[in-house]
């Protein structure tokens, strides 16, 4: 009995020595590059959209609020697209799964860029704890301006709001 009581001190020990895990890139903090590959197997990079308002759209085949969510980021990217937004969304689909990506790509008519991910490798430096979707907003000079996490009906105008009013705002 004394030996389960020093295994669980020596735990709660180590979790509050543990550093609180908190999103790896906050908003005001530069949004580190990747590069990742898209549905026709080209590389894509966060850096070539520098000067552009970019929107990155972490989601999953397997995810119902994300699959309700894209026809809105789809709306945003028609219209706004020509001011300067850039939608990319990046599919955490592991690799077992990504041959269900472009059907499911396709049926929705989604134009916007889309991004595989099988190691999540992106979707962990951005999104730790993996929270699907989750959106993250990134001023026309690299910088993270503000994130997004899950879905609900309604968030769509909040993120709009956002997404206008960067656009709005003077080119660095």
């Amino acid at each position: 009995m004394r030996a389960l009581w020093l295994r669980l001190a020596l735990f709660a020990a180590v979790l509050l020595a543990a550093p609180i895990v908190d999103t790896a890139y906050a908003a005001g903090k530069p949004a580190p590059d990747f590069s990742l590959r898209d549905l026709a197997n080209q590389a894509q990079t966060l850096a070539q959209h520098k000067g552009k308002v970019v929107l990155i759209n972490f989601w999953a085949t397997w995810c119902g609020p994300c699959q309700v969510e894209m026809p809105h980021l789809q709306a945003m990217a028609k219209e706004l697209g020509p001011k300067g937004l850039v939608v990319l969304g990046i599919s955490a689909d592991a690799a077992r799964d990504a041959s269900k990506v472009k059907p499911l790509v396709v049926s929705k008519g989604l134009t916007y860029a889309i991004l595989l991910d099988p190691q999540t490798s992106v979707v962990a430096q951005y999104n730790p704890t993996k929270t699907l979707p989750y959106n993250v907003l990134v001023d026309r000079a690299g910088n993270i301006e503000q994130v997004f996490s899950g879905y609900n009906p309604g968030d769509e105008v909040t993120l709009r709001a956002a997404v206008e009013k960067l656009l709005a705002a003077p080119a660095p």
